[in-house]
């Protein structure tokens, strides 16, 4: 009789020490993805891709522009890449659907991360060359999570590129 009772006792314990773990799984897992703003000092953001700039170079000609992107932020570090390319060749020419002269490149270092429900706004300093260059230029980069038709929308040298990704993830 004596050991059933401890055997009971002991199966109670593991149960509330299982319950107990549990919930505090459930509520660190609960606060890392609230709808409020955070700094995300320690966790860690990134993401690679190609992607489509939406309207491409604008009127009149509405060329399109593809992006290579890249960027990673763990630990209070982190650093930003894009690579803007165009066609050589007009639309409905031979050879237009090749992305092969360097329009822009942005490579920097980020300063900050801030995330919000299924978003996150990068900012930092970086160089550029092509469109808008110059160096030490102020740039913000919001980014949503997921795979194709994740968005990276990119605001630097005055310019805002609002982009569609294509191939690859952004994660956090």
């Amino acid at each position: 009789m004596r050991n059933r009772r401890a055997s009971k006792l002991v199966l109670l314990a593991a149960i509330l020490v299982i319950a107990a773990l549990g919930l505090a799984i459930f509520a660190r897992a609960g606060t890392t993805r609230a709808g409020r703003s955070h700094d995300h000092g320690s966790g860690a953001i990134r993401g690679a891709g190609t992607s489509l700039v939406r309207g491409g170079t604008g009127a009149p000609a509405f060329a399109p522009v593809l992006t290579k992107f890249g960027f990673s932020w763990r630990d209070g570090k982190g650093g930003f890449e894009c690579l803007a390319l165009v066609p050589s060749v007009a639309a409905g020419k031979p050879g237009s659907g090749s992305f092969d002269t360097n329009a822009m490149y942005v490579t920097g270092s980020l300063s900050s991360v801030q995330v919000s429900a299924s978003s996150a706004v990068l900012t930092g300093t970086a160089t550029v060359t092509g469109l808008g260059a110059g160096t030490d230029k102020p740039f913000t980069a919001t980014v949503t999570r997921g795979g194709p038709g994740a968005t990276l929308v990119l605001e630097v040298s005055g310019l805002t590129f609002s982009e569609i990704v294509l191939e690859g993830e952004i994660s956090f």
